[in-house]
């Protein structure tokens, strides 16, 4: 275990991603799907008030992070023209399911079963971006994914207490955007396996 001090490196990582992926909208190439973007605000805001309930400290700030630039994601694409993807019924399914799963989360009486649900929701948010970046890798930007490993891998190094419902979201965080830096890197890592 990591002094909680490290944290700061950890906001720094966040707020690097933060911008590299907001640059990335301006310059338009990423466009960000709004429906895994939303639901990506709402859950770890949802995860980080349970986790604080469970007795997390700092640890939480890396699943904090992962709600705080979806926010600003979601306002920046709202202000710049055709600044997001195009949803469609696909993606719609996957948000009411996803809230679905926020909905049966929220009113769970169990923190075990709170953080599933939580893990549900986001990763039904994150099918349409997964679809989408695997498709059209050009409309996002991976940088903030994979700092988004390193930053949830911060996290975990400081949990003191290693129960479940503290350390489950950080892992979770940490696979999902593996997933979704793999399916916009895809082409570029099979171009070189195929050239070398």
């Amino acid at each position: 275990m990591l002094s909680e001090k490290i944290i700061i490196i950890a906001v720094v990582i966040s707020l690097i991603g933060d911008f590299l992926y907001l640059r990335s909208m301006y310059l338009g190439h990423a466009k960000p799907n709004l429906v895994s973007w939303f639901i990506w605000m709402l859950a770890p805001f949802l995860g980080v008030y349970f986790q604080l309930k469970a007795g997390a400290g700092f640890s939480v700030f890396p699943v904090f992070a992962s709600g705080f630039c979806p926010l600003l994601v979601i306002i920046y694409s709202l202000i710049l023209r055709n600044g997001y993807w195009k949803i469609t019924l696909f993606d719609l399914i996957c948000g009411i399911l996803s809230l679905l799963a926020l909905v049966l989360y929220v009113f769970t009486h169990s923190l075990e079963i709170s953080i599933l649900f939580v893990i549900l929701s986001d990763g039904l948010a994150a099918v349409p971006t997964i679809v989408k970046s695997w498709k059209f890798p050009e409309t996002e930007n991976a940088g903030l994914y994979m700092l988004g490993i390193v930053n949830n891998i911060i996290g975990l190094l400081i949990i003191k207490d290693w129960t479940f419902s503290i350390y489950s979201l950080g892992i979770y965080f940490i696979l999902i955007n593996a997933i979704i830096s793999f399916a916009i890197l895809h082409k570029k890592i099979f171009k070189k396996v195929i050239f070398v």
